[in-house]
């Protein structure tokens, strides 16, 4: 019998199928040890040396292994075919040596294919080989690094930067790129300029666009013409004048197609054409990658998705170019074979594109057996492939120069463009998304006629007369650039050549796990916590997130795996220059960090005041100068420094004081709105940890002052004392139920608007509605919910469609039930999802407990509060970086054992403080004692 190994049960089930009972398929789960998170799994003293533990889920899984390999002929290592594949490889085989499970003479081979398919699979095992020495290598620096950065910068943020998570090598430079974005925007300063655009007719009544471009023969640029005075003396010098066509150009343009999907191409087209996340457009290939259930056959649909390569196999291509005769006729097969080299900087090609296993499968064909986002994203993969075979598409352009003479004496010229499509090629299958215009803005914007090459204009001769129907000055304003989505970010690391295809996803999942970014409306926003990290990494580490100097790293780690360059050589130059910097820094009192940190932060905390005083002085007590604060316990703040007399305190991204668009700023206690007529107390308006409230009188020993959140939506500086007293009124009472004889009440939530009877909410169209809402409104909207209506409360219970008895292995039933988001089998704690096309009537006991053991081995729903986990990508975790900065003499970086000896309990808590975000506008108790530790 041979054993062999791959990653994921789905495809052990798979390629079980194809191989038969000679071979025993199983799958690793992954990774199977990893470096511990704590100190010395990684010994710079000792060449080097690193420690592997195997978690506890693995353990299991290693022993299957080892005891089917006692038994077996020949070991297979069938993992992934890519750098983590090949180290998963070896892991595994590492282990089993110690176990002393490989008999002498053991034939033990390792295969990689790019596709989950029988043809694939049983090629890869005709051509087997040893283990890829280099690229384990390349794969043990890469992970030596992450960990000694992780493990040595992010105790150091913790003892000079409280409320700091973690620093990350290829994570910090990419939260960089996001900062350097938001500072541009933010010294961004907006020019105003003006176009003439003018509607043209032909003698025959046919109309055109026309743009001013040049006076007295000068060509215009963008901000030629600066004020609305200069542009209507323009517009009323040669309004009805006498236009001619003075010249009329036309070339033929051919656009060729794009390369297949590499790793990060995909991820950027699945963001801008389906909306997907990086990481979400992984999950999804991976299971159209490892199998789908096609007719009651599992089927690999695409090959493997994780590769810089954009070149596709000569048999695959010859089945793209008969397929495109076949369905669009020979004349849209390009005249020659496509050949494609990538431009991204370190880029390794020895896999395939992204492309699917048999392009005969198309995507109406296979739709049906697929969920929404599977079937969307394999018609991109389908699509994109098949283009790239495809013959160009053939554009005649055309422009037209019209010119006239102004009253004012002047020579005016007008220019008019279009296109036509003389033949679409490539166009008839596939276009690549695009991303929002770089400068987009409100109304009118310097991208104003950008499209104008698109529009198809009528027949035009050099000497023909046209007339002016109407002529427009508009003004425009130049935009800032715009800040990146994930799809602008994975293209600009790519060609900086930062990360590796393989690490994409969860480099952009980490800076919003640790809340250094947040998304808002596909957007990448640096929060203050991050721009924390970079300003303190740029003061006192700039090599380390210099875009450069990350990508000759990342050269050298290719050149490991090409066998070029010697693993623990990269290792140790890096480790020497590395703590150098961190010893540079060790004696510097957190006072000196704060004060480099108001000046690298300077534009963004202090911004400038439009009356041009001096932005760091405090506006409570006008002598005070503000600067930055940061405390174990609350984080980081901006606060007076004529504390304790002054106790101003505000938030860093809060530089008007509350959060308000009026500018006005306020001290500790809130923004006085008024009185409450009835009560007489004060209503302030305030900023707390998840933004404005507004609350009545102060806070007293034994009850909570009333308090209401502002909706979404609702600007809080626009926020007077009548509207904030309708918000404290709420919840209000509706009436009473005709039904029940139960009060309904409405007001806001976590969820929004709503209203609410009996323990049954249903949300109201909008805040408004909450003050309106009458009851037969309210009933309905009840009524509505309980029969299953759209909303976020009171979900019906998953119903029961079969029972198949006793889990074999653990005990306990299992159950197939219909749920939400469609059927599920359930056994214990775990809900396993049926695949789609596969009838849950017909599932099987081994159906379902292969489902079961498959969601099971991927750990706790996403949907849970994550668990910080090891350092499995160089981020340094919380308990040992606890212990290191407890000690009051930062530990030398080269001596990571050291740190924890020297750890202290006190600091554990500190550090566990800092973790918690600054709330806004504390209590003046709170905000003393927040200044009194800085």
């Amino acid at each position: 019998m041979n054993v062999l190994i791959v990653e994921s049960a789905a495809k052990a089930k798979t390629i079980n199928k194809y191989l038969g009972s000679g071979y025993k398929v199983i799958a690793s789960f992954g990774h199977v040890r990893d470096l511990p998170a704590k100190n010395g799994s990684v010994e710079p003293d000792n060449d080097f040396a690193m420690h592997w533990d195997v978690d506890s889920k693995s353990q299991r899984i290693i022993k299957e292994i080892a005891d089917a390999v006692k038994k077996a002929d020949k070991l297979i290592l069938a993992t992934d075919p890519d750098r983590e594949g090949e180290a998963i490889s070896w892991h595994i085989l590492q282990i089993l040596e110690a176990k002393k499970v490989i008999k002498k003479g053991m034939e033990v081979e390792r295969v990689a294919f790019n596709a989950v398919t029988k043809q694939a699979i049983l090629a890869a095992l005709a051509e087997p080989r040893k283990i890829d020495t280099p690229l384990v290598s390349a794969y043990l620096a890469r992970r030596a690094l992450d960990y000694l950065v992780g493990f040595t910068l992010s105790p150091v943020l913790w003892r000079k930067l409280p409320g700091a998570r973690s620093a990350g090598r290829v994570q910090s430079v990419a939260l960089r790129l996001i900062c350097d974005r938001e500072r541009e925007i933010e010294i961004f300063r907006t020019d105003e300029y003006w176009t003439i655009d003018a509607n043209m007719a032909t003698g025959s009544g046919e109309e055109f666009s026309a743009r001013l471009n040049a006076i007295n023969g000068e060509t215009l640029k963008k901000l030629d013409i600066k004020t609305g005075d200069e542009a209507h003396a323009i517009k009323a010098a040669i309004e009805k004048g006498d236009f001619k066509v003075v010249s009329v150009e036309k070339k033929g343009v051919k656009r060729n197609p794009y390369p297949p999907f590499a790793t990060s191409t995909l991820q950027m087209d699945a963001s801008r054409k389906l909306g997907f996340s990086a990481k979400h457009t992984m999950q999804v290939a991976q299971r159209l990658y490892e199998g789908v259930d096609i007719g009651g056959e599992t089927v690999g649909l695409i090959t493997y998705m994780r590769t810089d390569g954009i070149t596709i196999v000569p048999e695959a291509v010859s089945a793209i170019r008969g397929m495109i005769a076949r369905e669009y006729s020979q004349k849209y097969v390009a005249p020659f074979i496509r050949e494609y080299k990538t431009k991204a900087k370190n880029a390794q090609e020895a896999h395939e594109a992204i492309r699917p296993t048999e392009v005969t499968r198309r995507p109406q064909d296979v739709a049906k057996y697929l969920d929404r986002d599977q079937a969307r994203l394999y018609e991109l993969v389908w699509k994109r492939a098949v283009a790239s075979q495809m013959a160009s598409a053939e554009v005649e352009q055309t422009s037209a120069d019209i010119a006239v003479k102004g009253r004012d004496g002047k020579a005016y010229t007008l220019r008019a463009t279009g296109s036509v499509i003389k033949f679409d090629g490539f166009l008839k299958v596939y276009e690549e998304g695009r991303d929002e215009r770089l400068h987009a803005a409100k109304g009118k914007d310097d991208t104003a006629g950008d499209d104008d090459s698109s529009r198809r204009l009528p027949a035009l001769n050099s000497g023909d007369a046209v007339t002016d129907r109407a002529i427009e000055a508009e003004q425009h304003f130049t935009q800032p650039p715009p800040r990146y989505s994930e799809a602008t970010l994975v293209k600009k690391m790519e060609e900086l050549g930062i990360g590796r295809p393989s690490t994409y996803a969860s480099t952009l999942a980490v800076l919003q796990d640790r809340e250094y970014v947040r998304t808002d409306k596909k957007r990448l926003i640096p929060e203050d916590k991050g721009r924390l990290v970079i300003a303190f990494l740029e003061g006192f580490f700039q090599r380390y997130v210099e875009y450069d100097f990350t990508a000759a790293l990342e050269d050298q780690l290719d050149q490991i795996s090409d066998g070029k360059l010697e693993w623990k050589d990269v290792l140790r130059d890096f480790w020497r220059d590395f703590t150098g910097a961190v010893d540079e820094i060790k004696d510097l009192r957190v006072g000196e960090v704060l004060e480099a940190l108001n000046e690298i932060l300077g534009p963004h905390i202090f911004p400038q005041r439009e009356d041009g005083t001096d932005p760091r002085i405090c506006p409570s007590c006008n002598s005070g100068r503000l600067s930055l604060k940061i405390s174990g316990k609350f984080g980081a703040f901006i606060g007076c420094g004529n504390y304790p007399e002054c106790r101003y305190t505000r938030q860093l991204s809060d530089v008007s004081g509350t959060g308000s668009a009026d500018g006005e700023a306020a001290g500790p206690d809130g923004k006085l709105l008024g009185h409450d007529p009835e009560s007489g107390l004060a209503v302030t308006l305030r900023t707390g940890r998840f933004g404005p409230y507004l609350q009545l009188g102060e806070a007293g020993e034994d009850e909570k002052p009333k308090r209401s959140s502002i909706p979404k939506g609702v600007d809080a500086g626009s926020v007077d004392l009548e509207y904030a007293l309708k918000l404290l009124s709420l919840p209000r009472e509706v009436g009473m139920h005709p039904e029940t004889g139960k009060p309904i009440s409405a007001g806001l939530g976590r969820y929004g608007p709503f209203v609410l009877h009996d323990g049954m909410y249903a949300n109201v169209e909008n805040v408004e509605e909450v003050f309106s809402v009458g009851l037969n409104r309210a009933v309905a909207l009840l009524a509505e919910k309980a029969a299953g209506g759209k909303g976020r409360f009171n979900r019906p219970k998953a119903t029961v469609l079969k029972e198949l008895g006793e889990h074999p292995d653990g005990g306990g039933k299992i159950e197939v039930l219909s749920g939400r988001y469609g059927p599920y089998v359930k056994h214990g704690d775990v809900n396993a999802t049926i695949p789609k096309g596969k009838d849950p009537a017909t599932l099987s006991v081994a159906d379902a407990v292969a489902l079961i053991a498959e969601r099971a081995a991927k750990g706790p729903s996403s949907k849970k509060k994550p668990v910080r986990k090891a350092a499995a990508k160089g981020e340094a975790k919380a308990k040992p970086a606890a212990k290191a900065a407890k000690s009051s003499k930062p530990a030398k970086a080269a001596a990571p054992k050291a740190a924890a000896k020297k750890a202290a309990k006190p600091a554990a808590k500190t550090t566990k403080a800092a973790a918690k975000p600054a709330a806004k506008g504390r209590a003046t108790k709170k905000a003393s004692a927040a200044q009194a530790e800085s």
